[in-house]
């Protein structure tokens, strides 16, 4: 579950991370991309950091830590740019030297809701899972945060790796709440009550995924399985088909040839 979990994931995670705060203060903190740079210094650095950001969602990671680097030289005291660091350097699995940033990110801004989700992320993936859930519900609970549907779905996908289902389907349901068009929280609980034998409400999540994406090999892998267990054999071999046809190399094929099931 761990490799699926960090695939279908990471997209939730990154897609916000431009989206980061600086500054300090008491209470509930706004993310800086929600306000104006200040000073020729703070736009020169946002416009640095954002462009990194999108560097790194290519995947390209050395024009992200420059970016970033030019965005300090303009202004050491901006967050966002220690964001974007951590990040780059948590997606190369150089760890230390994330955590480094992201600490330097949350004393400059502890408030910062996105920093705080983007940590919580960080300490689910090197295996402080419980403590994660702090950070993401520090952000979910943040008034001045845009999308609290975030945080929720990741505390939710870090509930399953403790092995907690109930607290994981509490957390995914508040999130499709938030956005009834999370389809990472739609997956997620198509995964619960697939394994828990709810077939029928399992196939409902995945049904309302197809109809608002093109379904990935992770959701075509868990349809093709929920139809197995409802025993519908024409169904399950369009997915089938629909796997092969659409994704011939990846894991879930290969867990078809198999046939590996569960």
């Amino acid at each position: 579950m761990n490799k699926t979990i960090v695939a279908f994931s990471m997209v939730l995670l990154l897609a916000g991370c431009t989206a980061t705060g600086s500054g300090s203060g008491q209470g509930a903190q706004q993310a800086v991309s929600a306000q104006p740079a200040v000073t020729e210094q703070q736009q020169r650095a946002k416009v640095h950091t954002e462009l990194g950001s999108l560097y790194m969602l290519d995947g390209r990671s050395a024009i992200a830590l420059e970016e970033a680097r030019i965005a300090l030289s303009a202004d050491s005291s901006y967050a966002p740019a220690y964001n974007l660091l951590a990040l780059t350097h948590m997606v190369l699995g150089e760890n230390s030297l994330a955590e480094n940033n992201f600490q330097q990110a949350l004393r400059l801004a502890p408030g910062d809701p996105e920093i705080s989700n983007n940590y919580g992320w960080f300490l689910c993936q090197t295996g402080r899972e419980q403590l994660s859930i702090n950070y993401f519900m520090a952000a979910a609970n943040n008034p001045l945060y845009t999308t609290p549907t975030k945080p929720f779905t990741n505390a939710g996908i870090c509930s399953l790796r403790l092995k907690n289902d109930k607290a994981a389907e509490d957390y995914l349901l508040t999130a499709l709440r938030l956005s009834p068009t999370n389809t990472q929280a739609l997956f997620w609980l198509a995964d619960i009550a697939y394994r828990q034998g709810r077939h029928s409400e399992a196939r409902q999540w995945t049904t309302d995924i197809e109809k608002m994406m093109e379904p990935t090999a992770e959701v075509i892998w868990l349809a093709l399985r929920i139809e197995r267990k409802l025993g519908n054999r024409e169904t399950e071999a369009r997915f089938a088909s629909q796997l092969r046809r659409r994704f011939p190399s990846s894991p879930e094929q290969r867990l078809l040839t198999q046939g590996q099931y569960d």
